[in-house]
């Protein structure tokens, strides 16, 4: 299960927030809404399609970081009725169809974007906030209509005769990851019934993980705390409930996948597997970081098995996000494509159920609607297919590099007023043209940066110190020297 880095900014600076600003201009990335856009949007949140479908009697809850506005899924699950020991979990996806049509202005504007894109405490949004963090959202206490996922998980915690149809909806209760987590270490009964059974399919659906040698790649949060001009920083792990409550999204994505791979038609997103040349990398970073790894042992048990309470542990999964490189999507209508798997999951999978932040959602999910009902793809959806995975991977260039940026900035921004220092580190990488430059990572404060060698070769996979020879917050460049 692949994760992204993740940057909070618990306070700002003016130096930091210009900077951020000329991370976006670089990029050339969006600012703002037309108002065209807006327009159309302010009109579809008057008038949306409610479904027939009445399941307002579900208590829903959602579960999300704290503030969140734009709740895609909503969550319910209860204990099957025949005794089995088994589960129904009810998910309810965000219906963005039911308020965007076809080649209208926020439609457009959608695919130009992509997705929604993360800074460093901002975000630069796919829709308007009058819709993603409005009427479109699954607010608590607000009737929305919504795409209603109905899963049986048996006992063992495998999946089986899905469902998914159109359904109005309502959120009873919106809890914070960390709310959540508190509520069920009390053990007190504040967690109500949902939470407690999440905990138990959450668990059921990691072991199966395990199974199939899935990837679970939880990469601590970096919060950034700026102050006079001091960049401090705090790793924060991933909540048990956070994890949990993927694995109910990764189970609804693999259950779309194999729905639109019986109907022959559809989106998946897709990840070769791992190059070998970046296998024995990670052996290299492993050995010097004094990890031992068996070389019979597989690398997706390797990484179930880091404690990433421990730095150099720590700095091995951070160096694991190299062999999800390569994703895409595939298209299909009539042919399912030869390679549809994702390797990090271990499945076929799709993404259904983010559809306020991703375009790709909307359409997958109404494709998957159709195949569940019997009915015929619609045409819109079907004739986009084609055309989505260039903007799809498009999006996910711009969302990487601007990603990229935002680290580079935290890392010169940690770093200033540093220069001179020596760290501990272990050379990952080196040129092939020019042995005497390479990456090294500086495990004690999660940083990897280009180094340059002194004289001669730089010793891959070995320990060295290092000097830092420059961290410039303007340029966002990092560099350090070795001998």
């Amino acid at each position: 299960m692949p994760s992204n880095l993740v940057v909070r900014v618990r306070a700002t600076s003016s130096e930091l927030q210009d900077a951020l600003a000329r991370v976006e201009r670089e990029l050339e990335l969006p600012d703002g809404f037309a108002p065209e856009v807006v327009e159309a949007a302010v009109a579809a949140s008057t008038a949306p399609a409610l479904p027939d479908l009445d399941r307002t009697d579900i208590p829903f809850l959602t579960i999300d970081p704290e503030g969140s506005m734009d709740l895609d899924q909503a969550m319910h699950i209860e204990r099957s009725a025949d005794g089995s020991g088994g589960y129904t979990v009810h998910y309810a996806i965000a219906d963005v169809a039911a308020f965007v049509k076809p080649g209208d202005p926020v439609d457009a504007e959608a695919h130009r974007r992509g997705e929604t894109l993360y800074g460093a405490g901002t975000r630069i949004p796919l829709h308007p906030a009058e819709l993603s963090e409005g009427v479109a959202s699954l607010l608590p206490d607000q009737v929305a209509p919504a795409l209603l996922w109905t899963i049986p998980v048996d006992a063992d915690g495998d999946w089986h005769d899905v469902t998914v149809e159109r359904a109005r909806v309502r959120s009873r209760q919106r809890w914070s990851y960390v709310d959540a987590q508190k509520a069920l270490d009390a053990g007190d009964g504040s967690a109500g019934d949902v939470l407690p059974l999440l905990r138990e399919v959450g668990r059921l659906r990691e072991a199966k993980e395990a199974e199939r040698g899935g990837i679970n790649l939880p990469i601590p949060e970096q919060e950034v705390e700026v102050v006079d001009g001091v960049f401090r920083l705090e790793l924060r792990e991933q909540l048990p409930v956070e994890m949990w409550n993927a694995q109910i999204s990764l189970m609804t994505g693999m259950a779309a996948a194999a729905m639109m791979i019986e109907g022959k038609v559809g989106l998946l997103r897709t990840l070769p597997p791992p190059d070998p040349r970046d296998v024995a990398r990670l052996h290299r970073v492993a050995k010097g970081l004094g990890i031992e790894w068996p070389r019979d042992l597989p690398y997706p048990e390797l990484i179930r098995s880091l404690d990433r309470s421990k730095p150099a542990h720590l700095a091995l999964a951070v160096a694991c996000t190299r062999l999800l490189r390569g994703s895409g999507y595939a298209d299909f209508d009539g042919t399912v494509p030869e390679q549809h798997e994702h390797s990090a999951i271990a499945a076929p999978y799709a993404h259904v159920t983010a559809p306020l932040r991703r375009l790709g959602d909307r359409y997958a999910g109404e494709v998957c609607v159709a195949l569940s009902g019997g009915r015929p793809v619609p045409e819109w959806a079907c004739t986009g297919l084609p055309e989505l995975p260039s903007i799809l991977q498009g999006a996910d260039q711009r969302a990487h590099a601007y990603e990229r940026a935002v680290m580079d900035l935290i890392e010169a921004g940690l770093l200033q007023g540093r220069v001179g220092e020596d760290f501990p580190g272990v050379v990952t990488s080196v040129d092939e043209k020019d042995p005497g430059r390479g990456v090294v990572l500086v495990a004690g404060i999660g940083v990897e940066a280009p180094v340059v060698a002194a004289s001669g070769k730089l010793p891959l996979g070995t320990d060295v110190t290092v000097r830092l020879t420059r961290a410039d917050l303007s340029s966002r460049k990092v560099e350090f020297s070795l001998g």
